[in-house]
């Protein structure tokens, strides 16, 4: 199948010009006539890549380059501006508003088709990543199955995660990423005999060596992903304590990254609240009780606070895993 190239422009010299070009090089062509149309067709059916005039009626082309932008869905796909303004300010604004490229009007065939190439090259280079990283959060769900009394855990985790990062005032990019790192936090752990993930009683000293390996190996897991600089040290950090006192590098207060803070709390508080095969899980009230005595010793006692807060007015619930394993 001929990758599809959506063609934004309200000139109709510009378009014919455009799509006997493209043609010649078997793509396929869609043509949209203002911002709004282009907008539209794009939810309906994706392309692969969109090239973008600046100067449109009814929404010119940067305001269309931001709204792609906005959505989660098109964040990623790549747009050419079309312009025959040549002056910095336009070309600066254009990239602020996410734009990929620029290629200049009158269209010189051999540099329009080496961008376009480019381009597609990098969608599909993107569209790879996009499978590994479903791959990764598949490999998570599967770290859950293991162990039959963590079911459910990865959800409760995902949203909590979500609703403590909103709490605290984070913005949506970020809360986003604290949730992934709320899926992810326990990847390492595919690689933990199941006999010490499903022990009943205390591990032995070398068993609990072994468990603290897990976030090592699950930061290692989550390197490819785009987003690992930012869940990476989440996902590392997640057993750290407030007072220093955790592992696996025993770092304390502020300088534990703010997204394994919000893990620790929430994961805390599902592992306190859920059956295990030698204990009956707590109330909730009982665990927000142990959450309160470890303030500022094994928790930062704003989010402990903030996530309690969320408990007692009942916007802490579960969620499903839809939005990333089957998001394309």
């Amino acid at each position: 199948m001929s990758e599809i190239i959506l063609v934004v422009d309200d000139e109709a010299r510009s378009i014919d010009t455009l799509r006997r070009v493209l043609e010649r090089e078997r793509y396929t062509v869609r043509v949209a006539r203002n911002g709004v149309e282009a907008l539209d067709d794009i939810q309906i059916c994706m392309p692969d890549l969109v090239l973008l005039d600046v100067t449109m009626p009814v929404m010119n082309g940067f305001e269309v380059c931001r709204r792609l932008r906005d959505r989660e869905e098109t964040q990623l796909l790549p747009v050419a501006m079309l312009t025959g303004l040549n002056d910095d300010e336009s070309r600066i604004l254009g990239l602020e508003m996410g734009a990929d490229d620029f290629i200049n009007k009158p269209f010189e065939r051999t540099v329009l088709l080496a961008r376009i190439r480019s381009l597609l090259r990098v969608r599909r280079l993107t569209e790879e990543l996009e499978s590994t990283e479903r791959v990764i959060f598949t490999l998570a769900t599967t770290v859950e199955s293991r162990d039959p009394y963590t079911e459910g855990h990865l959800r409760r985790l995902a949203s909590y995660s979500h609703a403590l990062a909103t709490a605290y005032g984070c913005d949506a990019k970020e809360a986003r990423l604290i949730r992934y790192g709320g899926l992810l936090h326990d990847i390492g752990k595919i690689i933990i005999r199941e006999t010490v993930l499903q022990k009943e009683g205390k591990l032995t000293d070398e068993e609990y060596e072994e468990m603290k390996k897990h976030p090592q190996i699950g930061a290692n897991i989550v390197a490819p992903m785009r987003f690992s600089v930012s869940v990476g040290p989440m996902v590392l950090h997640h057993h750290e304590r407030w007072d220093g006192k955790g592992y696996p590098h025993g770092i304390a207060g502020d300088t534990i990254p703010l997204g394994a803070r919000i893990i620790a709390v929430v994961d805390s508080f599902d592992a306190m609240t859920t059956d295990r095969p030698y204990r009956k899980g707590m109330s909730r009230s009982q665990a927000v009780q142990v959450l309160r005595s470890g303030r500022n010793t094994q928790w930062q006692a704003e989010l402990v606070d903030l996530f309690v807060e969320l408990i007692e007015h009942g916007h802490v619930a579960s969620d499903d895993l839809s939005w990333v394993l089957h998001n394309d």
